[in-house]
């Protein structure tokens, strides 16, 4: 466990699967917006955990049920002041993919479901991901872990919409836009690039370009690329490699820079990270 004055957080990470699980009080720390490449589903304990996601305000109180979706951009804070204790789980598509196949179509359904809130009361939900984080910071084996996570995305599963790869919506000009800058800075994520270069890797003007890619994205393209630059740092770190290592190869100025974005974005220290692995 770390403290960050009065903020304390627990943090799981399987060594073998797309798995990893927080367990936080925080009443201090704010988070800076940004997305995850997994689906997160957490759970509030206690307090309100304020944070804005898909171009609205929202609170989480006690008992209730987060949902993110891949690339779902959020930031997130103490919505009062005595703060707000929550567990949150990030679980690999493929793995919550192939569970919501099984449970919606037999197992013939294909593609990433979507869910339509990301914040619901569904006490069912509640309950299955409660069992499940306690199996994850409570020493349960292997076995058990995968049963109550399966459980969890069970549960889940009504709060399901359709498809990613299922729908059936014309992509505009904009957003091919948007998607190209996403691969160039994706591509180029650990070397410095201005805004007049990226425009121009894409055909477009810088206003039309950046207007383009947080409409699609909820995030500038600096914010987009310093998140490829900590997500390689996370990989790099889930390696085995050091923390100076890891800011060099993903690009950031030095050690200290590392960390401070990393604990900005994710909550915990990259030390910390590193440390997560199960033992």
């Amino acid at each position: 466990m770390e403290t960050k004055r009065d903020d304390w957080v627990r943090y799981f990470r399987a060594e073998n699967q797309p798995i990893e699980a927080m367990h936080a009080y925080f009443r201090t720390h704010r988070y800076h917006p940004h997305s995850h490449d997994t689906y997160s589903f957490g759970v509030t304990e206690r307090g309100v955990q304020a944070f804005r996601c898909r171009g609205a305000e929202r609170a989480s109180v006690s008992g209730m049920v987060i949902a993110f979706n891949p690339d779902d951009p959020h930031d997130g804070h103490a919505g009062d002041a005595p703060g707000f204790v929550y567990r949150i789980v990030h679980v690999g598509p493929a793995f919550v993919a192939r569970i919501f196949g099984d449970a919606l179509q037999g197992g013939s359904r294909q593609g990433l479901p979507l869910f339509r809130d990301p914040v619901f009361s569904d006490a069912r939900a509640e309950q299955a991901l409660s069992r499940m984080f306690a199996c994850l910071f409570d020493g349960g084996t292997e076995l058990e872990r995968d049963e109550r996570l399966a459980d969890a995305i069970l549960a889940l599963s009504q709060r399901a919409g359709v498809t990613r790869e299922l729908r059936t919506v014309r992509e505009s000009s904009a957003a091919r836009v948007a998607r190209a800058v996403r691969a160039e800075l994706e591509d180029r994520f650990a070397s410095d690039i201005d805004l007049e270069a990226l425009a121009q890797s894409v055909g477009c003007s810088r206003y039309a370009m950046y207007r383009a890619f947080v409409a699609r994205y909820g995030m500038a393209p600096s914010d987009y690329q310093r998140q490829c630059r900590l997500r390689a740092a996370r990989r790099l770190l889930r390696e085995g490699g050091s923390l100076a290592q890891a800011a060099v190869q993903s690009g950031f100025a030095d050690q200290s820079h590392l960390t401070r974005w990393f604990a900005r974005y994710f909550g915990i220290t990259p030390g910390m990270y590193r440390r997560s692995g199960e033992r």
